[in-house]
């Protein structure tokens, strides 16, 4: 096949990680980035790739450096290269998207993405007391762009009723799904470990993976001091882990780039399709909270875009923070939950570096990719509480038409079904997801989205620790509660 001289193509993949308990022998994140983005060009075949990088893109992360792309970009001989930062918000598959557009477009003809995270690095210093001082940037430092997200994941609403946290959303839709799916609160808790299990099994066999264990199901079902629940019925080894040092980072170019740099054929991945999904819906106001319009939408555009079916990709990884968010992605787009849905071991096992797992995920897609050249690889990026998300499709076939991006934001909005939350009602409802917060082993409250006899949402918590350890042992959805502002009762 005859390739289009401006089709992008992702040359250079380069993954760095460590585990010292002593922090002074552990490198920052920067440092970390940067060791990554040298293997990127080893990978490559060619460090002159990085001098003529046009642009470097990096995802924030728990770091403070305020432009991280110009630490980054003068060491490898790219002073001049423009820098762009992500915020959190903003969907990790986003950086391969603008990549692979400037490329098409002659914007630029080199495009160096990174990130990456330290944070058991602060975790060790800060317990050990010595402190890990990170890389300083003079004061007034920005980067030439930064990207935002457009809108806020959390409302007022669910801040007074404590729906704030991670585990606590995702843990209500999981509630609102095994209801859904007629499985009882047990059915649900071994369903999971059995799905988990899998990933952990293949993180065990990954030597870039965080946690190579290899948890069994048994123990991930099982409350115990080592797997404590945190939002039921979420426990330890249910969520990502975060406090680790990992780092990723790629190199792409326009096809007669690499041609003229000498990359080898078999280093080469292209990627086919990238679309994304940025219509915000928070968790309160979905009207069908164990369901993702946007994610099925996503995968409808990229089949009309690549002409393959998510479902048919011969490997994928889908986004992993918590497994609800497998079982939704994996059902909207029409993909087998009985097949691996990893290559890393997600991002409990395989490790979930802040907003950057989905620079993990496509190191080892790729790598996969070119151990069997013609396979088509799928990954997948969620942003918030399955508030946006993404899709992408990657091969060492160069595509028929060239990179295609599509956005199915619209179709999303028009898919979509909302409903407003009360504002103070008082008088029942009917309990349609919830969860209990734990700590130390102990409920200490619960929180939950209800409807009035009207089909009116409320969003409100109990703080009563004893009513909560009961809801945590029993079926609540269905139920009916008694709703005062922002609280309830039994």
């Amino acid at each position: 096949m005859t390739v289009d001289p401006r089709t992008p193509v992702l040359v250079g993949v380069g993954v760095a990680h460590q585990r010292f308990d002593d922090a002074a022998d552990a490198r920052d994140a920067i440092e970390l980035m940067a060791l990554a983005v040298e293997r990127a060009a080893e990978d490559a075949g060619s460090t002159a790739l990085l001098a003529a990088a046009g642009e470097v893109i990096v995802t924030k992360g728990s770091w403070q450096y305020p432009d991280p792309g110009r630490l980054l970009a003068p060491r490898f001989g790219a002073s001049d290269a423009r820098t762009v930062l992500a915020q959190f918000g903003i969907l990790q598959l986003s950086p391969f998207t603008r990549a692979c557009n400037a490329i098409t477009e002659g914007a630029h003809d080199v495009v160096l993405i990174a990130g990456g995270e330290a944070r058991f690095r602060a975790l060790r210093g800060m317990i050990t007391g010595a402190g890990a001082p990170d890389t300083t940037q003079p004061d007034g430092t920005a980067p030439d762009e930064t990207l935002v997200p457009a809108h806020e994941i959390i409302t007022r609403q669910e801040i007074e009723a404590k729906l704030t946290s991670a585990p606590v959303q995702y843990s209500i839709i999981e509630s609102a799904w095994r209801t859904a799916h007629s499985q009882s609160v047990d059915g649900n808790v071994r369903d999971t470990a059995e799905l988990w299990a899998r990933f952990a099994a293949i993180a065990a066999a990954n030597p870039d993976a965080w946690r190579r264990d290899g948890f069994d199901a048994d123990f991930l079902a099982t409350t115990s001091d080592k797997n404590p629940l945190l939002a039921a019925p979420y426990r330890k080894w249910n969520v990502s882990q975060w406090n680790v040092d990992q780092a990723s980072a790629f190199i792409l170019c326009a096809s007669e780039v690499a041609d003229r740099m000498g990359v080898p054929d078999d280093r080469r991945v292209y990627p086919h399709a990238i679309v994304e999904g940025n219509h915000m819906v928070p968790l309160s106001q979905r009207a069908h909270l164990h369901r993702s319009p946007q994610v099925q939408a996503n995968g409808e555009l990229l089949r009309e875009l690549t002409g393959i079916a998510p479902g048919d990709a011969d490997l994928v990884d889908i986004y992993s923070c918590f497994p609800i968010a497998v079982k939704v992605q994996a059902a909207e787009l029409g993909i087998d939950r009985g097949r691996d849905l990893t290559v890393t071991g997600g991002m409990t096992f395989g490790g979930g570096p802040v907003n950057n797992y989905t620079f993990q995920a496509v190191a080892k897609l790729a790598e996969a990719l070119r151990a069997q050249p013609g396979a088509v690889g799928l990954n997948t990026a969620v942003s918030g509480m399955i508030t946006k998300q993404a899709v992408a499709l990657w091969s060492t076939r160069p595509p028929e038409h060239g990179f295609r991006h599509g956005d199915a934001s619209e179709e999303a909005a028009r898919r979509t079904e909302t409903v407003e939350p009360l504002e103070g009602h008082s008088g029942p409802a009917t309990v349609e997801g919830y969860t209990v917060a734990f700590e130390g082993g102990s409920a200490t409250y619960a929180a939950a989205l209800a409807r009035t006899d009207a089909g009116e949402r409320c969003v409100v918590r109990c703080d009563d620790a004893d009513l909560a350890a009961a809801m945590a042992a029993e079926e609540w959805n269905g139920r009916t509660l008694t709703c005062t502002g922002s609280q309830f009762s039994a």
